[in-house]
């Protein structure tokens, strides 16, 4: 408490959520013209090591818009890097994924050489990969069903590619896709993506246009876990990283360290009885 408070804030509470026994809620009070909200977060990370946290300057609210990316969030795998194996370039693919999620790399120029070295692979592949490679996250159907159910639009919004996105947005609950397309003639891949590419650009203004829809003051949730995600996390009323590489997790509001998905729901201080099993 001293910490926090030598940052120039006051702690003017602090309990266990009543619907939620294992969820700490604070609440800060601005005491110094500048306090330092970062203070605040390394403050939190260093006493609550490996934690789920949110932090909001307003009162949380569970979202009515709720934005998410798809690889190493929704589902457990990058689909470029499985895809990949089934040209025996697994190891080459997700190193340059890697170095993207990092934001080291030009996320484009990046997915235009991935795509690229997939030029020929069999489009049948791409069925048997999501068949026998691409796996929800733990807690990922439950999350979306629950925010579905307290009134929340979902939308998937991914710089992956519609021919994983869609199946994979059937089958977690998603009302809405945004993604990428693999350009196939022939049975084959033609090794280019086909359109504009889906980046952190376009990511951010999915979930400020689909707030918009919902009208002024519609809180909004944004989750991912990579470099390309950080414009959407930040435009978000909250933004949640997930089990995230660095720069995503010091430019969103939280983050998922301890917990699957589900963590998320529990934040948002929506008691178990209360999620919808799916």
């Amino acid at each position: 408490m001293e910490q926090i408070e030598d940052a120039g804030w006051e702690v003017a509470g602090a309990g266990m959520l009543a619907e939620v026994d294992d969820v700490l809620e604070m609440e800060l009070i601005e005491e110094a013209k500048a306090p330092d909200v970062g203070a605040v977060r390394r403050i939190l990370d260093q006493c609550f090591p490996s934690s789920d946290l949110l932090l909001s300057r307003e009162a949380i609210e569970v979202p009515r818009l709720f934005v998410s990316d798809m690889d190493s969030t929704m589902i457990g795998q990058e689909c470029i890097d499985e895809l990949a194996d089934f040209a025996g370039l697994k190891e080459r693919i997700a190193a340059i994924t890697e170095r993207a999620m990092r934001g080291e790399l030009d996320f484009e120029a990046a997915l235009r050489e991935r795509v690229g070295l997939l030029k020929d692979l069999s489009e049948g592949a791409i069925a048997q990969c999501l068949e026998e490679r691409i796996r929800p996250m733990d807690g990922a159907r439950t999350l979306v069903a629950t925010l579905k159910a307290h009134g929340a639009r979902t939308v998937l919004v991914t710089g992956g590619f519609h021919a994983f996105a869609d199946p994979v947005a059937q089958m977690l609950g998603f009302e809405h896709v945004v993604a990428n397309r693999l350009g196939v003639h022939g049975g084959a891949l033609t090794g280019e993506v086909v359109g504009g590419i889906v980046d952190s650009s376009v990511k951010r203004q999915v979930l400020l246009d689909e707030a918009a829809r919902l009208g002024e003051g519609a809180g909004s949730l944004a989750t991912g876990d990579g470099a390309n995600d950080i414009p959407m996390l930040e435009a978000a009323t909250h933004g949640i990283a997930y089990r995230a590489k660095p720069k995503a997790r010091a430019a969103a509001d939280g983050w998922i360290e301890r917990g699957d998905l589900t963590a998320i729901l529990s934040l948002y201080g929506i008691a178990r009885e209360n999620w919808v099993a799916a």
